[in-house]
């Protein structure tokens, strides 16, 4: 094999594992939003069963953190499926 050959395998190789690694990151960015949002709403929970009169006010916040969390983790999902995709 020419050394042209070999590098053209090698770079193939190298773009596979790079595809693999994004679909891992898209994987793991879902399953850290769905541990982060699982633990806002425990804690949510527990807030409003201590002090059941401000229930409404620990709603607004549990809502607003877990919209954060979500935007966090579609960003890197997309992020990972730009990189798949290019």
């Amino acid at each position: 094999m020419t050394s042209l050959t070999l590098l053209q395998v090698a770079a193939d190789a190298g773009a596979a594992l790079g595809k693999m690694g994004a679909g891992i990151g898209a994987g793991l960015a879902s399953i850290g939003a769905g541990i982060g949002i699982g633990q806002i709403g425990k804690g949510a929970m527990e807030a409003t069963a201590r002090q059941p009169e401000i229930a409404n006010e620990i709603r607004t916040f549990m809502l607003i953190t877990a919209a954060f969390v979500e935007g966090v983790a579609l960003i890197g999902i997309v992020v990972c499926l730009l990189i798949i995709l290019t």
